[in-house]
């Protein structure tokens, strides 16, 4: 049986010595000469020689060696066992030294009582105890006690067999041409279909460390299954069946189905204008004077004439809307997507993506994008949040075409509003005051006025003091909006063709006029001003 290098302090007729033996049968050959030195500062009295004790323990034993520590007969030292506690107090350890000839024995209890004061609570490992009981091994770190992890739990998932991603932009053929036959927009589901599967989280448990502290597992989500109407869940709430054919759709945690309006031919006469709480499809046209209004998407597969079409989410136009001089209107919570933009207006929440835009206003939280092959921005003005992006912009004729972005036109708007408001109230106050001034002047003078007059005062006054407070309220709100306005460095327009003479184009509230064609540019702000540059 293998048995490492081990030592002990030995009394000999001139002091106390050091004795070290070798190895049997393969054991370690080496002792840890510091670990020594920790031993002995603890049990002995006296000073010695440590340099001389760790160039001692420096080389491997082959055979007995003895050191001299002191000459002095020292006292008896029975065995110790020193406890070490891991920083992370998920383990204790012992490390033993062997006692002196006639020196006492460590037994279970004495081992227990050493972990005991040093502050072990908790997992103390008895199998281990009983091997060092069988077979010492000195100045080893054994480990002596041990944590209870905690066990981490893990976060509730849902999983959804329906396209939840409604951002997704049309593709563009190899050719330029913008696909509008495959948008894959809309997430279609059959009756009894599985749209959401529940797995739920697990809570996990904690655990103790040796020195009976509470290891806390980390908290985990739990989730259930959120579901509106046309939705049957299971009893155990782990799965979400769809209880019509319809389009499936996503809204923050709430699976929505709605069922689809279809109208085969045109929207004319023949059906009136169209509301409903789904998503409507038409296969044939739109004609001018009527209006579509849609909770969820509106899909037309003909031509928008002068019309209105209203969607809380998409609307896609496979064969594009020509407004008859801004008559046809186009507001959609979302993405807009459609073959060409003529004459229209056009509102996104979301991004709007055509071929071509002519004479039409469009306004878009997200991006504006005319890069197909024929991809142009021709007259009109166009706001996007973010970015504006066309092969080509305005007209060799110098068709005027303003592009702005940056900003959220909401701000824009409520800036100016107040500052609409801020000139109308100084303008009542400047109005009231001769008449405000003279009855207090009248008082001043001694004169008693009529209940009229003293009625007429008090609601002057009142006026006066509400219009004061209220052009505080909106210059301190200007200010913030103006903040916002003036350090808004986002945005950007830019043209793989030509910008041409003639164009503005505004960043944020900062102005750039386009004096001569430019090819192959981008339009940016820096440093309060709107730079150009190559197209990125």
């Amino acid at each position: 049986m293998a048995k490492d290098a081990f030592f002990r302090i030995d009394k000999k007729s001139n002091g106390t010595y050091l004795v070290q033996y070798p190895p049997i049968e393969g054991g370690a050959e080496t002792i840890n000469g510091l670990d020594v030195i920790a031993y002995l500062d603890k049990k002995l009295g006296f000073p010695y020689d440590k340099a001389k004790v760790a160039q001692f323990f420096a080389e491997p034993v082959k055979s007995i060696k003895n050191m001299l520590l002191t000459p002095e007969d020292v006292r008896v030292l029975d065995e110790v066992m020193l406890v070490e506690i891991s920083a992370d107090k998920n383990a204790a350890f012992g490390e033993f030294f062997p006692p002196m000839e006639g020196g006492k024995m460590l037994d279970r209890d004495d081992i227990v009582s050493e972990l005991v004061k040093a502050g072990v609570k908790y997992g103390v490992d008895n199998k281990a105890i009983d091997e060092i009981m069988a077979n010492r091994k000195y100045v080893k770190k054994i480990q002596l006690a041990t944590a209870t992890l905690p066990i981490e739990g893990k976060e509730a998932i849902v999983k959804y067999f329906f396209n939840t991603d409604l951002t997704m932009k049309p593709q563009v053929n190899e050719d330029g041409s913008v696909d509008f036959h495959h948008l894959d927009m809309i997430s279609p589901c059959k009756e009894g279909q599985l749209l959401a599967e529940l797995t739920p989280a697990q809570m996990g448990r904690p655990g103790i460390n040796v020195c009976g502290q509470l290891l806390k597992q980390v908290k985990v989500r739990n989730r259930i299954l959120r579901a509106g109407k046309n939705i049957r869940i299971t009893e155990d709430g782990l799965r979400a069946y769809s209880e019509i054919n319809g389009h499936a759709s996503l809204e923050g945690e709430m699976i929505f189905v709605s069922n689809t309006y279809e109208v085969a031919a045109n929207v004319d006469t023949s059906t009136g204008d169209i509301e409903y709480d789904g998503d409507v499809v038409v296969h044939g046209n739109v004609n001018t004077g009527y209006s579509i209004k849609a909770q969820g998407d509106v899909i037309v597969e003909g031509v928008v004439e002068g019309a209105l079409i209203e969607a809380g989410g998409n609307i896609i136009l496979k064969r594009g809307i020509s407004g008859m001089d801004k008559k046809g209107q186009i507001k959609a919570g979302l993405n807009v997507i459609s073959k060409f933009i003529e004459s229209a207006v056009v509102i996104a929440g979301g991004y709007v993506t055509s071929d071509s835009i002519m004479h039409s206003d469009i306004v878009a939280k997200g991006d504006v994008n005319a890069d197909g092959k024929k991809g142009f921005i021709s007259g009109g003005s166009i706001h996007s949040g973010s970015l504006i992006s066309a092969r080509n912009i305005g007209s060799s004729m110098g068709t005027t075409t303003i592009l702005e972005c940056g900003i959220d036109s909401a701000i824009i708007d409520e800036f100016h509003a107040l500052d609409k408001e801020l000139e109308a109230n100084v303008d009542e106050e400047e109005k009231m005051m001769p008449t405000l001034q003279g009855l207090i002047k009248r008082i001043k003078l001694g004169e008693k006025l009529d209940a009229t007059k003293l009625l007429q005062l008090k609601k002057l006054n009142e006026r006066r003091e509400w219009l004061i407070k209220r052009n505080e309220e909106i210059n301190a709100r200007s200010s913030v909006l103006k903040e916002q306005i003036d350090s808004y460095v986002g945005g950007r327009v830019r043209a793989e063709g030509v910008v041409h003479m003639g164009c503005k184009i505004i960043i944020s509230n900062s102005v750039y006029y386009v004096k001569a064609d430019t090819s192959y540019c981008s339009f940016y702000k820096e440093n309060g001003d709107v730079k150009l540059d190559v197209y990125f």
